[in-house]
């Protein structure tokens, strides 16, 4: 018996890895929920390892689990260089790292590049890049500009002059604010600063099967959709959501656009592709752009939805953001379910969710013309 054999054997008390073992199929998922409930080792390598080690599969005849950490040192093997098993999982050590260049970007006067958040780190601006991705499901110059935009609205809204507010918000010139202004906001920047006032919103409302429609818009792009029982309603809903705008009746070009959602909500197959102005926070964004992604026909959990954008523990926060939504079927948080496929809340009512759902399951006409 070689002496790397000898911890091993005295250790088997701990358990081969054996394949009707829950534990040994976690190993093979390299589930990282996994981590930290136990840890096994390798005879034949003569290293111990978290669940979700990276390296390639071990042959299980190899293989002991360990319900301890202390455990898995006792067989006298080495920790795994590529799992770190003594240390914090690898998620929890990056999720560290990006945090802080979170805290980077926030508190500094201006707003940092790629490589000086990286070296702030301690990473090569390639993997920083791709590890700050997918832990916030946005670029850090995405992320730059999101807290830049925050920064904006909130200096604004306080009735912050609006040269203080390019400056205090990190912009070098006011050409470069300039050029941002109506993208972060929606309007210019003294329309923002007295609360709107003076944006212009057009609007027109169709019928559908599932009740009136009311489609509004920004010189940006469609802003909100509506749906409910009553017309009257809905542009009272509209005036609340915009007060201090002009609210314009659309014309007949304006109706054409309005046929086009009516259109897809009677028949979701065609597509719907409109110049959307989305507003909200940058985690909003995240998650609406998240649902755009989901294809017709496919339902969602929220915490699918959390894990896509890089938040998996963010579950509720994933739920108000669709509950936040005023854009109804263009960014499809209809297409949300409970993790056990039953129905939640729908701002528009749990009814018309359950009809959009079946109209985007069922084969279009076309398909089904196709296999007559």
């Amino acid at each position: 018996m070689t002496k790397m054999m000898e911890p091993m054997m005295k250790d088997r008390a701990v358990v081969a890895a054996t394949a009707d073992d829950q534990r040994w199929a976690r190993v093979l998922a390299r589930d990282r929920t996994a981590d930290g409930e136990f840890w096994y080792s390798v005879a034949t390598t003569g290293v111990y390892c978290r669940p979700s080690c990276p390296s390639r599969t071990a042959n299980p005849e190899n293989v002991s689990l360990h319900a301890t950490l202390a455990a898995a040192k006792a067989t006298g093997f080495r920790a795994c260089k590529r799992c770190n098993p003594d240390g914090e999982a690898r998620d929890a050590e990056h999720a560290v790292l990006v945090a802080r260049a979170c805290r980077i970007i926030e508190q500094g006067e201006t707003p940092p590049t790629l490589a000086e958040l990286a070296e702030a780190v301690g990473l090569s601006a390639g993997y920083f890049h791709r590890l700050f991705k997918a832990a916030t499901g946005l670029t850090p110059k995405d992320y730059v500009a999101a807290h830049q935009a925050g920064r904006v609205r909130e200096r604004l809204a306080e009735g912050q002059s609006v040269t203080e507010t390019i400056y205090e918000a990190g912009f070098n010139s006011s050409g470069r604010f300039y050029e941002r202004a109506n993208g972060m906001l929606g309007m210019t920047p003294s329309q923002y600063r007295a609360g709107g006032v003076d944006e212009e919103i057009r609007f027109a409302v169709g019928q559908s099967s599932l009740g009136a429609i009311l489609v509004a818009s920004s010189v940006r792009g469609v802003a909100s959709i509506l749906i409910g029982d009553d017309p009257q309603a809905l542009v009272h809903d509209l005036q609340d959501r915009f007060p201090k705008a002009r609210l314009i009746g659309g014309d007949a070009d304006y109706e054409q656009l309005v046929a086009r959602v009516v259109g897809f909500v009677e028949a979701p197959n065609i597509g719907l592709d409109l110049p959307l102005d989305v507003r909200g926070t940058a985690f909003q964004q995240r998650v609406w752009q998240a649902l755009r992604d989901v294809p017709a026909g496919v339902t969602v959990s929220y915490a699918q939805i959390a894990g896509a954008i890089g938040s998996p523990k963010a579950v509720r926060a994933v739920a108000g953001a669709c509950a936040a939504n005023n854009i109804a079927v263009a960014i499809p948080c209809h297409r949300v379910v409970r993790n056990d496929g039953s129905l939640s809340g729908y701002a528009w009512g749990v009814e018309r969710k359950r009809a959009l759902i079946e109209r985007e399951a069922a084969p279009s006409l076309v398909e089904a013309d196709g296999m007559a």
